[in-house]
């Protein structure tokens, strides 16, 4: 992509985006991922109605008489962005494509992060880590992040989600909040590692999909090529047994992947590229606060 197209680009999302993280989202975001991380304030005496847990027992036996911990919520959270950079996000038959979408959406959560004084960093993946960009403060580490986004060729076209989250796990020493963003569209099972993931730091799943995803139109003979690993075929689109087993196998594998988040604990949220991702991105949020 050219110098000066990229900029009428970035500067495109800026304008959207920042502008969606500022006036729409705003108290949103911080009400939803606040108090994630408690801090160590000061001690004082025991009122009734504390919880035991929080007696500072060795203060206790100092003075012989009962003291608590108090704990503040740490203001500033540290945001990392997971983002799916694989062969599958190239897909898109309705307004935008996978890429694009999920594009927008991390550049609103950058945006509604620097709002809030967080740090935001980003790990792009495909099979393999790609790219990590350690998290920092500021509008124009975001802007290089949309870049980024924006232009980034991977070495890889297939997608190891399990890779991702073990990466994010070993990498990020202190508790952040990680947006997981995908089409989903794995080599393997990431149930466990994102398990161990999620009881270290505060993982939200993404999903971008398109309606050709879920179900083919009836158009004939058709030739497919898979992006991931570059397998063509031809299906007969006019055969209603050919469009029904397609989305048959699609809500088996939501189903799983559904399953998978709700057994790590994992909040979900799946976005069609049709769909406004703005009214997604608001129940998610209304979910969490």
């Amino acid at each position: 992509m050219k110098t000066s197209e990229l900029i009428k680009k970035v500067r495109k999302i800026e304008i959207k985006t920042h502008g969606l993280s500022s006036n729409i989202f705003a108290g949103q975001y911080h009400s939803a991922f606040k108090g994630r991380g408690m801090a160590f304030s000061e001690v004082r005496e025991y009122q009734y109605g504390d919880d035991v847990r929080d007696i500072d027992w060795n203060v206790t036996a100092r003075f012989h008489r009962p003291y608590v911990k108090v704990f503040e919520e740490e203001r500033e959270l540290t945001v990392m962005l997971l983002i799916d950079v694989s062969g599958s996000g190239h897909f898109g038959t309705q307004r935008q494509t996978k890429n694009d979408m999920l594009t927008e959406i991390a550049a609103t959560l950058a945006f509604s992060a620097i709002e809030n004084n967080d740090k935001i960093g980003v790990v792009f993946f495909s099979d393999k880590i790609e790219k990590y960009i350690p998290p920092k403060k500021g509008r124009k580490h975001i802007l290089y992040i949309i870049r980024e986004m924006l232009d980034f060729h991977p070495e890889s076209q297939r997608t190891d989600v399990a890779q991702a989250v073990e990466f994010l796990t070993s990498v990020m020493k202190r508790r952040c909040t990680a947006f997981l963003m995908s089409d989903f569209y794995t080599q393997r099972d990431f149930l466990h590692p994102l398990t161990i993931c999620n009881r270290k730091h505060d993982v939200v799943a993404i999903q971008v999909v398109d309606k050709r995803d879920k179900e083919l139109p009836d158009v004939g003979l058709l030739r497919v090529q898979d992006a991931e690993t570059g397998h063509e075929q031809y299906i007969d689109t006019s055969s209603s047994r050919v469009r029904d087993a397609y989305q048959r196998h699609w809500q088996k594998r939501q189903g799983l992947l559904k399953d998978t988040f709700v057994k790590s604990s994992v909040d979900f949220v799946s976005i069609s590229t049709a769909d406004d991702y703005v009214k997604n991105l608001m129940a998610l949020f209304k979910r969490r606060s």
